[in-house]
């Protein structure tokens, strides 16, 4: 998320929302080692994968799906230019291509990057899958009706900002995307963006074919390029059905194990139903996985004391960050020394009891999450140790002329048990008033909340925020809290602290020029170090998730990059 607009910072906090949790168990820790295997323990082909989720997968179309949201679903229908690593941990976080023969080919200043397809590629007719077909399922995804997926490409492409779609455009399709042939594909971009080959991953670039295109009907039987096609879609994804499709190719597709025959995806489920359902694992429910439900602490509890249950949980982590922000254009936090105390007096440990404990919340001092991929670069500019620093932060609070103390008000949400509740704005308001801070909780519905705090004009000055990145590297981190250029002032603004240090900035775009990824991602670390000296932002924790597996589930493999389980490599039987 690097570079973008509001629209485009929008989305992806809404991605965010949808793509919490994981389970990272591997076939190894799993509970059930033989199931889906043969006898020697290796995977193997049939039965049926059922699927428990809370969230709809609803609006099942390339274009209008966010792909870090509804697990991963998705990626067995839709194939893209490049795709995930499917490997656990950190090896997970690398891009790899798919449909492409390679992560593509940059230009010298990588505004220009090319893809050639692989041999062999076929929908789920038969019929041949070319360039001209991804061209056209991105231009597709500009079109207003078909709105909801990532929208990166709308600032990225040249033109593309001003493009409405291929309903409305008489035939002319998107000039800076050209496909000189059936199998290459030529994307032209405003500016460096070395982190393309990442974006190739997203649903827009899966291959749509013209002929085939029933606009916002296509959702209902969207034609396959993965290894399943959709044979069911009831009540806009409350009940999905996949199938084989016969024309997908193992030879094509390195990535996707497409193990079970068929996959049943129910959504729209109580939380405490799924965890209970895949706690008794009775009938299907034996095969069954959640690529979107966290078991909490009194889950946890029943599961710690029962060897077996404890054996089908794993853990795993989205890159996601939770903190205090502040608005330097409301007194007092204008002076760096008040949010400097507040960053002292924080008790990272009444917070992370607060959303449940050190199981499911590890304390952060740095914006980047604690993953190589993020560039992550330890630091800790206010040590608070484990229990805050009120000392400290009483000191500070005397240089800034508040040497009697200081009242201000934290603004929060109500959603109850979030992590950006009332528990965690209690646990602050306990560990501050140590340090001779008084703070009153204004505690506000989620979306006048969201309205609130997203808002330039009505942004307070003191309050809780979360974000996540798109896919695993510093820049979507970074440039959409803390580049100047993203300031929003007519929509939703996520640069919270109005940063617009044109040090800050030139480093973003000096970054975004490299397509040496390895290369950019300690200079993500080094930038998340030099902005955390400006106190802007208070980092409290990162989320760690915890999910069940059914009895009969195997070959459990979660990446860093999603932080989901990758239903592509579980077997059944």
């Amino acid at each position: 998320m690097r570079q973008m607009s509001g629209n485009v910072a929008r989305a992806a906090a809404i991605a965010v929302v949808l793509a919490v949790g994981a389970v990272a168990c591997g076939p190894d820790d799993s509970g059930a080692k033989n199931a889906g295997g043969s006898s020697d323990g290796k995977p193997q082909k049939g039965g049926t994968l059922s699927v428990l989720n809370n969230e709809p997968q609803t609006d099942f179309d390339p274009a209008r799906l966010y792909t870090s949201g509804g697990g991963n679903v998705p990626s067995l229908v839709f194939r893209t230019l490049t795709t995930r690593n499917r490997e656990a941990g950190a090896e997970g976080t690398k891009v790899v291509p798919d449909l492409a023969t390679d992560t593509g080919k940059p230009n010298a200043d990588a505004t220009v990057w090319t893809y050639t397809l692989k041999d062999g590629l076929k929908y789920e007719d038969g019929s041949p899958i070319t360039t001209a077909d991804i061209k056209y399922g991105i231009e597709r995804s500009f079109a207003a009706e078909l709105s909801g997926g990532a929208p990166y490409l709308r600032d990225w492409l040249v033109g593309g900002d001003k493009y409405e779609g291929p309903y409305k455009d008489g035939g002319k399709g998107l000039a800076s995307i050209e496909t000189p042939d059936a199998k290459t594909i030529v994307f032209h971009l405003n500016k460096p963006e070395g982190e393309f080959p990442y974006l190739a991953t997203q649903t827009q670039f899966a291959p749509v074919p013209k002929a085939k295109d029933t606009g916002t009907k296509y959702e209902s039987h969207p034609v396959s390029s993965g290894p399943y096609k959709v044979v069911k879609n009831e009540n806009d994804g409350e009940h999905l059905v996949l199938e084989r499709n016969p024309n997908w190719s193992e030879a094509t597709d390195a990535e996707r194990k497409a193990y079970p025959d068929s996959i049943d995806v129910r959504s729209g489920l109580d939380a405490s139903v799924i965890n209970q359902r895949l706690s008794a694992s009775q009938g299907p429910d034996s095969a069954a996985v959640t690529t979107d439900t966290n078991l909490g602490p009194a889950e946890l509890a029943k599961v710690g004391g029962d060897k077996a249950l404890a054996g089908r949980v794993g853990t795993g982590h989205f890159g996601y960050t939770n903190y205090i922000a502040f608005n330097p254009k409301v007194k007092p936090f204008d002076d760096p020394k008040v949010r400097q105390a507040i960053a002292y007096a924080v008790d990272r440990s009444s917070v992370v009891n607060a959303v449940g404990g050190s199981s499911l919340a590890e304390p952060a001092t740095t914006f980047l999450p604690n993953q190589k991929a993020f560039g992550y670069t330890e630091f800790d500019h206010f040590p608070a140790g484990a229990s805050g620093n009120a000392a400290k932060a009483k000191e500070l609070l005397k240089e800034a002329g508040h040497a009697d103390g200081l009242t201000v008000t934290l603004t929060h949400s109500n959603a109850k048990g979030g992590p950006k509740g009332p528990e965690v704005a209690t646990a602050l308001q306990d560990a501050l008033k140590k340090a001779g801070i008084t703070v009153k909780l204004q505690g506000l519905e989620a979306n006048d909340y969201n309205e609130t705090i997203q808002s330039v004009s009505k942004e307070p000055g003191f309050f809780l925020r979360g974000w996540g990145a798109d896919w695993p590297s510093g820049g979507p981190f970074l440039a959409p809290i803390f580049d100047g250029r993203q300031i929003v002032k007519d929509g939703a603004n996520f640069n919270t602290g109005l940063l617009d240090d044109p040090s800050v900035n030139k480093e973003v775009d000096e970054i975004n020029k490299l397509t040496d990824l390895a290369a950019a991602a300690p200079r993500w670390g080094a930038l998340d170090k030099k902005i955390g000296e400006q106190a802007v932002v208070v980092p409290l924790f990162h989320p760690v998730y915890k999910r069940l597996v059914g009895k009969d589930i195997k070959n459990v493999v979660i990446s860093d990059w999603t932080g989901v389980l990758d239903i592509s490599q579980v077997a059944v039987k």
